[in-house]
């Protein structure tokens, strides 16, 4: 009940600021590109006299979010990537570990209706992650912290691509809904191999296979706007049903990101992402990132 909700509202959420937007000119012919550069960094530490209990720790996220995109009459090309990779270290802690990692690809081909906002599209959208990905247990016998392996670059990775109407106001403000969408998700099957492997219990993809097609239907919407003065806010959802397996369990991926200028150079920022997926587990996952650091747009 809770992923419908959170589905509804991110719906819901976007639609309300769709009508809070002032009217703007179309984006500027021929290319466009802009990329921005960011490290976050947060931090606690605790000397051996302090009574009121914490472990010292030091975070760091790294993020780059780069656009190119191109308008000629009544065509548009949107192409964005996105990589983010976080760390944590905790005094005490065997290992250094991840808080995020995600290196993904969106790109959306439209040709305009009518001079409207409204495009016939073709979206592709690639997702996976950087490094390795480890779950963490206790040996029971000696206490000692123990990982296991359990993802790593292309595995998992997912492919979705298809066409559909898009409905685009400007570079900052963009609908695109694909009733008849492909979607691949490719892992490696040293995972699904493993003694005692149960068919879809890695991404879904089936005992001995490397790899799991669905059909279905994708929404994804974008917004960034000003709220006040130097904070702005991006929002990115994707909703994802598959036709083939349990429709009307919906593949859920909000990500916001409030960025709060202090200077050129100078940001904090707060992330937060939720995802569902029952491929993954069935339940939300969960995360937020809130620090002071660096900022470079080029």
């Amino acid at each position: 009940m809770k992923k419908y909700l959170l589905s509804l509202f991110s719906v819901v959420f976007f639609v309300a600021n769709l009508s809070a937007q002032e009217e703007e000119e179309k984006d500027p012919e021929g290319w466009n590109s802009q990329g921005k550069f960011q490290l976050l960094f947060n931090q606690s530490a605790f000397n051996e006299e302090w009574r009121g209990g914490g472990t010292s720790s030091i975070a760091g996220n790294l993020s780059l979010d780069y656009q190119l995109n191109y308008r000629k009459g009544s065509f548009s090309w949107d192409n964005k990537l996105l990589a983010n990779y976080g760390l944590t270290k905790q005094n005490g802690d065997e290992f250094t570990r991840k808080t995020s990692d995600r290196l993904e690809l969106n790109s959306i081909a439209g040709k305009e209706l009518n001079d409207s906002n409204w495009y016939y599209s073709f979206f592709t959208n690639f997702r996976t992650q950087l490094t390795k990905g480890y779950v963490y247990s206790e040996n029971k016998e000696t206490g000692e912290t123990l990982r296991t392996e359990t993802t790593h670059f292309l595995s998992p990775a997912f492919l979705q691509f298809g066409p559909g109407m898009m409905w685009k106001k400007n570079e900052n403000l963009i609908i695109n809904i694909a009733p008849a969408t492909a979607r691949f998700i490719l892992v490696d099957d040293a995972f699904t191999t493993t003694p005692g492997y149960k068919d879809g219990s890695y991404y879904g993809v089936d005992q001995g296979k490397s790899s799991r097609f669905e059909l279905g239907a994708s929404i994804s919407g974008y917004a960034l706007w000003e709220i006040v003065e130097n904070v702005k806010m991006e929002n990115t959802l994707n909703l994802y049903s598959n036709y083939l397996e349990n429709p009307e369990n919906v593949d859920i991926d909000y990500l916001m990101n409030l960025e709060m200028s202090i200077n050129k150079f100078l940001t904090a920022n707060l992330i937060f992402q939720a995802i569902y997926d029952d491929n993954t587990i069935g339940a939300f996952q969960i995360r937020e990132v809130f620090g002071a650091g660096f900022n470079y747009t080029f």
